[in-house]
């Protein structure tokens, strides 16, 4: 570091917190803030001095700003979009010339409390409703679910079509096409966000005041100490490898090789929020609504009477903590200083000759203690000793709060470490109380706990997200029956097989034998001349090909072993066999039917082989189709771990489903429950419930064919990119390939979707298939395609 940052500029301008800032692309060195005031702000450069004014302000939220981001140009947008999440559970998009939003995206349930910007116009949201979500223009493309907090950082390894999530849960996630890749764990508090480094590297900040340098296969290279409090934010500087970030300490740090080289100060207790700017100047946001600007440019450095103030208010800020707790008499005096700090950043508290407690830090780049505060004791609001418990846990604070008058009160828990904000949103969704008492709540907490730092040592101490074994800033850290098998012995009732669509090759069913029955319908087929278009394709997939005999006397056989009360009259059962052939399906089959279905799950595949051919018919499809319950019941056969024979029979009969209006109809309202049920097979190796599921997707791609469902297309496109990462069967394989390629020839959105969710990288770890030669040629004219 050549020189070192200093002041260039502070920025007042917000009413409240500043909880988010970004680099702007326009205006050129510009900065965007987002404030608890409920407004986001463009700074732009002055031109004559090192300072900024305001150039744009935007509103439209009805809650604090939590998050901002800037999304590149594009043909639409020449100057870009700004992006703000928000406490209301939105975002919105903004263009530099419009305070108004140009659209909404909603989705979240919660605070939208991080966003990040990929390629093609991609944008990732993290929310306290523990889910990321990625979107494509005002389209939710997917929904990252499986961390068990919130989430506090996002960010996008574009070259690599990889996304990382940070969570309360003290994980941080990385998603490829929507599928957790792999889970990082290692902090031992609320992990607070994550910024991306060069190579395959990225960094993330703790509630328990470390910084990690990761590895994206796992490892973590390197843990970071200085910060002595949370650490919310972090950011990258040009070089790509160094970094800077801010905390509840009142402190930035700037981290060159691997130190911290630099700490500055400020005259507020919590710096929330830190960009860097393509000069490599540092921007914060700060809870006192200040920007502030440090460059390494001395040229752009503040006036020498600017440094001396902001220095000025630095040393007479007011630091909380618990001087109770303290013994005054055994803290060092003035003496203390002649000493150098180890560090740059090491804290010192000196006793004055007045009997006060004065706070220092070293800075290492001037060789002296610099004041940064007057150590204040916590008055009024002294911690009382020990823990309350409520409601089995442990609490620094429980308070009692009337809402409203003639209620009863309610209880307030809260620990010093929480951030207030937070701790009254999770105090309004218990209590259902109105959005609107927010910022109210969460500023009781702040008047009732001033002189308290968060973070301080707490013996006992019970976090609601990591319990009582959780880091605490401050401390040292350390580092069978007899009989036939009714699927397998000779016995056994064999479902139908489709078979290849290669027309040869094609494997036994494992739930069949050599009188197994195989399908030659050419509905069950795809059209796969060599030299053919593959897609779009047109026509829907069925599966038809049945043995009524075996599939009635296989339910005989189990109608003899489901026991009492389900048990059916043998000629009921018989009489099946008339709709299994494409009869009209009257009410006494029907009721039959129902029946059967209800059947325990090692007994129930025959009926559902039923359920299978009967929706092949015009007329019992309609019947069955009148309302959700024969929807539900295949549905429930796709969990993980229902039986292979029952996924693979009610996939096939979700298809069979399509093939008829009503049928077409409940599976088009019902495509996001559908599909998403679906992909609970997807880890099958069952080549039967492979080519099942695979057909499941390119018969959906088909009913989307003409693009107007963007929404559906982007689950059905999501969905079968993530299937596609699994090891299929070349049949499988051969559908999900014509799938995509189907979706792709129905919108130019969609292909720049494909492309968002790294498609190119999923078909790039397939291009050394040869054979079958229908798979290759499909996947080469995929790729041609997504050119």
């Amino acid at each position: 570091m050549a020189a070192p940052y200093k002041l260039r500029c502070q920025i007042p301008g917000h009413e409240k917190d500043v909880r988010a800032v970004a680099a702007a692309i326009f205006p050129e060195q510009g900065i965007i803030s987002g404030s608890r005031d409920c407004t986001a702000k463009v700074w732009v450069p002055n031109e004559k001095n090192p300072g900024y004014h305001e150039g744009h302000v935007i509103s439209g939220h009805s809650n604090f700003v939590a998050a901002v981001c800037v999304m590149p140009p594009d043909d639409k947008h020449p100057y870009g979009l700004i992006y703000t999440g928000s406490n209301d559970h939105n975002i919105l998009a903004f263009t530099l010339d419009s305070p108004q939003p140009i659209y909404k995206l909603t989705g979240h349930t919660n605070t939208v409390c991080t966003l990040a910007v990929g390629k093609f116009g991609t944008l990732l949201s993290g929310s306290w409703d523990k889910t990321a979500k990625v979107w494509l223009g005002n389209k939710t493309v997917m929904t990252l679910e499986g961390h068990e907090a919130a989430i506090w950082g996002v960010a996008i390894m574009p070259e690599q079509g990889l996304m990382l999530t940070g969570s309360a849960d003290k994980t941080i996630k990385l998603w490829k096409a929507g599928k957790c890749q792999n889970t990082f764990t290692g902090h031992e508090d609320c992990v607070r966000d994550v910024a991306v480094t060069q190579g395959l590297e990225f960094l993330s900040c703790s509630n328990d005041t470390t910084i990690r340098r990761w590895l994206i296969s796992g490892e973590c290279i390197a843990v970071y100490y200085g910060h002595t409090n949370f650490v919310y934010s972090i950011a990258v500087l040009p070089n790509g490898q160094d970094f800077v970030s801010s905390g509840e300490d009142r402190t930035l740090r700037v981290w060159i090789d691997g130190e911290c080289k630099q700490t500055i100060p400020h005259p507020t207790m919590s710096i929330w929020c830190v960009c860097v700017l393509q000069s490599g100047d540092i921007v914060t946001g700060s809870s006192d609504g200040v920007l502030r600007v440090f460059t390494c440019n001395q040229e752009m450095y503040a006036s020498v009477e600017e440094q001396q103030a902001f220095e000025d208010d630095v040393a007479t800020a007011e630091v909380p903590t618990q001087v109770g707790d303290i013994n005054i008499s055994e803290l060092p005096g003035p003496e203390a200083l002649l000493n150098p700090g180890l560090k740059d950043g090491q804290t010192k508290m000196v006793r004055t000759d007045k009997g006060k407690v004065e706070l220092y830090h070293w800075d290492a780049g001037e060789s002296q203690w610099k004041k940064i505060g007057d150590v204040v004791g916590s008055g009024a609001a002294q911690k009382t000793p020990g823990k309350t418990l409520y409601e089995g846990l442990e609490y620094d604070y429980v308070f009692t709060v009337d809402i409203q008058e003639g209620k009863p009160p309610l209880k307030l828990p809260y620990n010093i470490t929480e951030d207030p904000w937070f701790a009254a949103q999770k105090f309004l969704e218990k209590n259902e109380l109105s959005q609107m008492f927010l910022d109210q709540v969460a500023n009781f907490i702040v008047e009732n706990t001033k002189g308290v730092v968060l973070g301080q040592p707490q013996a006992g101490y019970n976090d609601p997200f990591t319990g009582g074994n959780r880091y605490i800033p401050g401390q040292s850290n350390s580092f069978g029956t007899g009989g036939t098998d009714p699927f397998t012995g000779s016995g056994r009732y064999v479902p139908s097989v489709t078979q290849a669509p290669s027309g040869g090759g094609d494997g036994l069913d494992p739930f069949t034998g050599s009188s197994s029955y195989h399908s030659s319908n050419s509905a069950e087929r795809l059209n796969t001349t060599v030299g053919s278009k593959f897609f779009p394709q047109k026509s829907l997939l069925t599966f038809d090909t049945a043995n009524p005999t075996q599939i009635i006397g296989k339910l005989k056989e189990f109608n003899e072993k489901v026991g009492p009360g389900m048990c059916i009259e043998g000629n009921r059962l018989t009489d099946l066999e008339s709709v299994i052939k494409g009869k009209k399906l009257t009410p006494e089959q029907l009721n039959t039917l129902t029946s059967v279905l209800s059947w325990p799950n090692e007994y129930v595949f025959p009926a559902l082989d039923v359920l299978r051919l009967c929706l092949r018919s015009p007329d019992a499809n309609e019947t069955l189709c009148r309302d959700n319950r024969i929807l539900h019941t295949l549905l429930k056969h796709l969990s993980a771990d229902s039986p292979p024979q029952c996924q693979m029979l009610s996939l096939r009969g979700l298809c069979n489903m399509s093939f008829q209006p009503a049928g077409q109809k409940l599976c088009g309202d019902s495509l996001e429950s559908v599909l998403s049920k679906a992909l609970s097979c997807r880890a099958s190796r069952n080549k039967n419930v492979q080519v099942a599921l695979a057909t499941l997707f390119l018969n959906y791609s088909v009913l989307l064919g003409s693009g107007s469902d963007l929404d559906g297309v982007s689950v059905c496109l999501s969905g079968a990119l993530s299937v596609l990462q699994e090891e299929l069967d070349p049949e499988a394989l051969f559908r999900l390939l014509v799938c995509v390629g189907t979706l792709i020839k129905t919108d130019i959105a969609v292909k720049v979707m494909a492309l968002s969710l790294g498609v190119t990288d999923i078909l790039g770890e397939m291009t050394g298939i040869s054979e079958p030669k229908k798979v290759a040629d499909c996947l080469e004219e995929l790729l041609i395609n997504l050119r």
